[in-house]
Order: C-alpha cells, then structure tokens, then sequence
C-alpha cells in the first residue's frame, strides 16, 4: 500500500476486533502513527504489536468509551503523545436486539450509550485539537440500520439514525474549520457483532448473517476509511453506503 497517510496521526476505538482493527491495520499500512481503544487490553496489545511491525508508532489506550471520562482521555492523550490528532475513526459499537415490549432496558440504555454517547464524547475532544490545526478527519461508523429499520432492531437502529444525524449537524458545525466529517454505513460485514447480543437465538440469526457468503470483510470497509481520508482537502465525503454486492434490496 502507498504511504499516503505519513506523518498523520489517527485514533481508532473500537479497535480489538472487526471493523476497528482492520480500520487501524489499514491506516498504518498507509502511513499514519495510531492510537487504538477499545476494552480488552489483552487485545489491544496484541494489535499494537502488528501495528508496530509495520514500521509506525502505535498508542495502546485500554479503556470504554462509555465512560465520557475516558473517552475524552482517548483524545487528550493521543494529542498529547503524538502532538496532533489528525483521523478519528468512532468504530466502538455493540448490537442488542428484541421487541420494544420485551426489550431489556438496561441493554437498550447501553446501546445508546455506546453506539452514540461513546462517539459524541470522543469528537467533542477531539473538534478543539483539530480546529488548532485548520484540520481533520472525523468518521463514524454507523450501519445500513442507519437508512432503515425492522423488527427486533429498534435500539440498534434508533442509535445508528441517531449517530447520522449527530455526525451531520456536526460537519455542517466545522466544516469551516477545515474538519472533514463522514458517515460510513456498512451492510452485512464479517465481524464480531454478534456476541454482544444476549439472547442466543438471535445472536446465532446475525451470526449467519454477518459471516453468510459474499458478505464484506473488515479489511474492505478498512479500504474505504483510508480512501476517504486521503482525499484533497477539499473534499468531504460526508456518507458512504457499503453492501455486498448480493445484497440488491432497495
């Protein structure tokens, strides 16, 4: 891959497996310096060391971003290890579902709690920084759930329409200062979302769904993080739809 990103620093969460950890793997193949988050440190420092073999410094930040204290922290040490914060890649994510009558309150709180607050804390740090330096790039990673919705999904996708619009009202807010912000929503993609969910038949349902033939790796959706933030400055692509290419729904 062409070193398109040296120089540039990027802060991944969500980064100890599917999307996240691809998205970091990407970026320092490309160039940049990486900071990476994410709640199993035993994960994390496994990650680090691929990353650091591929020849870019690499910041380990154990930690969840539900807690606004250490989301917020994600950012400030990333700044001030690295001395600038360039890419922030908001792929922290977890699934529940069921009906709204019967869904567990708490795992919908947590939902709502990870999939947007966790994000929101992160870019409020990180718009400060990035205005200091007239740049940056802001992506989060929301889901096809995000255009749409059906049953059993209504915390998931509540929280994924929820990040859109957030994500929107926030690249009109600094786009003037050079801030690039882009919605990414994934269609099926092979990773491991599906353990979050605490009922076992429907984990087993998005399991097959996720790892069905044709459905897209994490490295793909990588591919496209990395497209996007080397753009001309210029340019914000602000939304990006990924399917697989079976799927031909509307």
């Amino acid at each position: 891959m062409t070193k398109t990103l040296t120089g540039r620093v990027a802060l991944v969460t969500g980064a100890s497996s599917g999307i996240g950890e691809a998205a970091a793997i990407a970026l320092a193949q490309a160039g940049a310096d990486i900071a990476i988050s994410a709640r199993r440190a035993d994960r994390l420092e496994v990650l680090k060391a691929k990353i650091e073999a591929l020849g870019v410094k690499v910041l380990a930040l154990p930690g969840d971003v539900v807690d606004e204290k250490i989301a917020t922290e994600a950012v400030e040490k990333t700044v001030a290890h690295f001395g600038k914060l360039d890419i922030l890649v908001n792929s922290a994510g977890i699934m529940h579902m069921g009906t709204t009558e019967g869904t567990d309150l708490a795992e919908f709180r947590r939902v709502m709690d990870v999939n947007l607050l966790g994000t929101v804390y992160t870019c409020k740090a990180a718009i400060a920084p990035m205005k200091a330096q007239g740049r940056g790039d802001i992506i989060n990673i929301s889901s096809q759930a995000g255009r749409k919705t059906g049953p059993m999904v209504g915390a998931y996708s509540a929280s994924k329409h929820a990040l859109n619009a957030m994500s929107d009202s926030m690249r009109q807010e600094v786009g003037g200062h050079g801030i690039r912000v882009c919605v990414l929503m994934p269609g099926a993609t092979t990773t491991e979302v599906a353990t979050s969910i605490s009922d076992p038949n429907f984990r087993a349902a998005i399991q097959t769904h996720v790892t069905k033939d044709g459905a897209v790796a994490a490295s793909e959706i990588a591919d496209a993080i990395v497209f996007i933030v080397s753009q001309p400055q210029r340019v914000n692509i602000d939304l990006i739809s990924i399917r697989p290419t079976i799927d031909t729904s509307p």
